[in-house]
């Protein structure tokens, strides 16, 4: 299948002074083929959310490429890559906080269609927001409604039918059930797929939820302080993590069955600074198997096998 978008040694980092530099993202290579969902996990504050609205241009990148549809954006002229805007579009993690409380839900669709001049007469923009509701699972009765007027699970509905308003074809999720009771959770990953499935659309589905990106992802990527550490079909991964922190994340994950003892794995040690930090891997500090060369340089990704990508000097 063609390829989409795909970033190449693509950095954000923010400047906290005139010599400090938060890297939050750091020189991340990754690719997304059209119609298929990368997921992107990793613990607060690794960068995913960043990354994610970096590629989209709500950030704006420190140095990298981020290229979609055969062309690198970050070298088109403003306009021209206003163009490229409308393909590409963001789910928010909390839908009680990214809905302005002060406009309607027939305002909050509306208004990507509105921007962009989609329809001339009246009559047609009520229309497409009739449909995009309805598409979405929302009853029309809600088409005059305000934020707070509608549950979570309602509210990010609302999210999700703006997202779609300019039939876009990437689509960041960003944590989208997170702030989500678990019943509605299900309800609003099974939209998504079935959304994608019927539209054709890309998804980076960006969350701290292993069982959730497990169930949603055909590839996984594994965020460490910036950097992706580990990177394979959704599947490979669970069966056979490489690198020290995805084995750690893996072995947190609570096991269903009433008695079976759960293989942790303790991280121990203290965070690496993600303030100009130093040459090496970044879990170093935290690693069991830390040896003198991964504190010399950076350890970039290498492929082991067919599709499975690892950052570790464990793997030559």
């Amino acid at each position: 299948m063609a390829e989409l978008i795909k970033t190449v040694d693509l950095k954000k980092y923010f400047k906290l002074s005139k010599t400090e530099y938060l890297h939050a993202v750091d020189g991340v290579n990754l690719s997304i083929e059209k119609g298929r969902t990368l997921g992107v996990v990793g613990e607060s504050g690794c960068g995913k959310s960043t990354l994610g609205r970096t590629m989209i241009g709500l950030n704006n990148a420190t140095s990298g490429e981020i290229w979609f549809e055969g062309e690198d954006l970050l070298k088109l002229s403003p306009s021209r890559r206003k163009a490229y805007r409308s393909k590409m579009q963001i789910i928010f993690q909390d839908p009680y906080s990214s809905l302005d409380p002060r406009m309607s839900v027939f305002q909050l669709i509306a208004e990507p269609l509105i921007s962009n001049k989609v329809h001339k007469a009246k009559g047609e923009l009520v229309d497409h927001v009739s449909y995009l509701m309805e598409k979405v699972g929302l009853d029309q009765r809600f088409i005059n409604a305000y934020p707070h007027e509608m549950d979570g699970g309602r509210r990010q509905r609302v999210g999700i039918a703006r997202a779609l308003a300019l039939n876009p074809e990437f689509i960041v999720c960003d944590e989208p059930v997170s702030a989500l009771d678990v019943s509605i959770q299900a309800q609003i990953i099974n939209l998504l797929m079935d959304m994608q499935e019927e539209m054709g659309l890309t998804y980076m589905f960006i969350t701290h939820d292993l069982s959730v990106v497990r169930h949603m992802s055909d590839e996984i990527m594994v965020m460490y302080l910036g950097q992706c550490v580990e990177k394979a079909p959704a599947a490979e991964l669970f069966r056979n993590p490489l690198h020290p922190y995805t084995k750690a994340l893996l072995a947190a994950i609570p096991q269903p069955v009433i008695g079976e003892k759960m293989n942790k794995e303790i991280i121990r040690g203290e965070v690496s600074d993600p303030i100009n930090p130093a040459p090496g891997c970044r879990f170093a500090s935290r690693c069991k198997h830390c040896c003198p060369q991964c504190t010399q340089a950076d350890v970039p990704l290498k492929k082991v096998e067919n599709a499975h990508e690892v950052a570790c000097v464990l793997y030559k």
